[in-house]
């Protein structure tokens, strides 16, 4: 199934949410974002749709290399610590939510409508890769 034929209103939601987030955050950290969701996400897909992207948006591999060790890496500025860490609370949300002392970092290295983008882009990226990893689990199914 082509799920944006399918369901044409859905995916274009989920384009508009990940264009407000471009229109908030540097290319860069969304590239980050995007990439540490779907690795965290099992998305194999959209690790090498974003890690190809980023490259040729001038990322340096080496770093792309470390968004799945990004804590113990030494590449990554305090911003996108910040980011990163945000990007895995709310792609492992639990059942209490962002915790209070991330918030508080978070909103204090971004202005409300980076805040905005960047909730927004970890959002969409995590829309994708579910829709992403099921159907590459159905299809995986269908095969064998």
């Amino acid at each position: 199934m082509n799920f944006a034929k399918v369901a044409p209103e859905v995916y274009q939601s989920l384009l508009q949410i990940d264009g407000f987030a471009h229109k908030h955050l540097d290319p860069a950290l969304a590239h980050l974002i995007k990439l540490r969701a779907s690795v965290l996400n099992n998305c194999a897909f959209c690790v090498d749709m974003h890690s190809t992207d980023a490259i040729k948006a001038g990322e340096n591999p080496q770093r792309l290399f470390a968004v799945s060790v990004w804590r113990e890496s030494r590449f990554f500025t305090d911003t996108e610590r910040v980011a990163l860490e945000f990007t895995d609370a709310v792609t492992r949300l639990g059942e209490h939510g962002v915790p209070d002392e991330l918030w508080e970092k978070v909103t204090a290295t971004f202005d409300e409508q980076q805040v905005a983008g960047l909730l927004a882009q970890v959002v969409a990226i995590n829309a994708f890769n579910r829709i992403g990893v099921t159907m590459d689990s159905a299809t995986e199914r269908h095969l064998r």
